[in-house]
């Protein structure tokens, strides 16, 4: 063997580029929790409802797409017992005692239920899957500004002392608990931070299900 002869450099393998390349955004991960995230969110406190900055009971997301008990604590609190101060507020008091149904608001359940079908069809590999699964979640964030939109109009007409309170539709019990306390307390329902924390989980949802199709081209 001559030793002189050159000798001929290695060809270093090629490596085929995996349809992975294109990172986390290309699989269903980021986008199914956030839709899981979102949906787990329904079961914390959305609405809080206070009196002169007091919380008398928060509502859940999911008691909000449901239905809810409203509590009437004003037979044991010593904030409402101070403006009991005839028989005919006591009278008042002892026929709005105990618990009172209210209604699921429509747009709180169609905001869970657009988060539970765009959970499910974020676990498919089809394009047209994917671009539903985002439409669902851009939905879902549209019922929830409906949602709060919702409320806080009802809370306008519901409020004691509006002269415009509505028993027919009452979401959060407002006028049973405006005929107790009349214009002599301040009655406001604020969204926790849960509730914006919802609208993000869902607009990362369409965002990540955006950026699977992308990847997926």
């Amino acid at each position: 063997m001559d030793r002189n002869q050159p000798s001929i450099p290695s060809t270093p393998p090629v490596y085929a580029v995996p349809a992975s390349s294109a990172g986390v955004f290309g699989t269903k991960i980021p986008s199914t929790v956030a839709f899981a995230i979102a949906i787990l969110l329904f079961f914390l406190p959305f609405v809080d409802i206070k009196c002169n900055n007091m919380s008398l009971q928060q509502v859940s997301g999911v008691q909000l797409a449901t239905g809810f008990q409203m509590k009437n604590k004003s037979s044991d609190s010593p904030l409402f017992n101070d403006f009991k101060t005839n028989e005919a507020d006591q009278q008042i008091t002892k026929s709005t005692t105990g618990t009172d149904k209210k209604d699921p608001n429509l747009f709180a359940m169609v905001a869970l239920g657009l988060g539970v079908l765009g959970l499910f069809l974020s676990f498919t590999k089809a394009k047209s899957g994917l671009g539903l699964s985002m439409f669902t979640a851009i939905l879902a964030v549209a019922a929830m500004i409906g949602l709060m939109i919702d409320i806080k109009k009802q809370v306008k007409i519901d409020m004691p002392g509006s002269g415009r309170q509505s028993s027919d539709d009452d979401i959060l019990g407002l006028n049973k608990i405006g005929q107790e306390v009349g214009d002599k307390m301040n009655i406001s329902v604020d969204f926790t931070p849960w509730f914006y924390v919802a609208i993000i989980a869902f607009l990362s949802a369409a965002y990540f299900c955006y950026k699977r199709m992308q990847a997926a081209k």
